[in-house]
């Protein structure tokens, strides 16, 4: 049985702590660590186009940030599946532990079930809901 009490922190916690693991994937390891022409030769060597790195840093920061602030949280979680997919895919030939040469794939692999889950829990509690992107409009009455 699901409390009602407790499930929109639980959605919080969830949101933010993948928010923030997104932004320190996207910002600390790929902007500031292995620098951005790092990264797009990175994915070029592996065989992805290079602007792929860019569309990857950019949803990694923004998703982040819209996660930790609760923004449309089923789209992001959802459009930052391919993302993940990709990562896990990459990572496959590698083994199981992250810990492996170059990096297991059950990292990435969680990472993917968590935004599943983020995706069917929604925003959960103190998300940000301004009005400019309400889609949806319900008319005055």
């Amino acid at each position: 049985m699901i409390d009602t009490r407790t499930a929109p922190y639980a959605a919080l916690v969830l949101r933010v702590s993948l928010g923030v693991l997104f932004i320190a994937h996207g910002l600390l390891l790929k902007v500031f660590t292995f620098t951005i022409p790092g990264t797009v030769g990175f994915f070029e060597s592996i065989g992805y186009p290079g602007f792929f790195a860019y569309l990857v840093i950019l949803g990694e920061i923004g998703g982040g940030l819209a996660l930790i602030l609760g923004v449309k949280t089923r789209i992001i979680s959802l459009m930052l599946l391919p993302i993940l997919l990709g990562a896990t895919a990459q990572h496959l030939g590698n083994g199981w532990l992250f810990s492996a040469p170059n990096g297991g794939w059950e990292f990435p692999a969680l990472w993917t079930v968590l935004l599943f889950v983020q995706a069917m829990l929604g925003d959960g509690a103190y998300a940000w809901r301004p009005s400019f992107l309400n889609l949806n409009p319900q008319p005055a009455r």
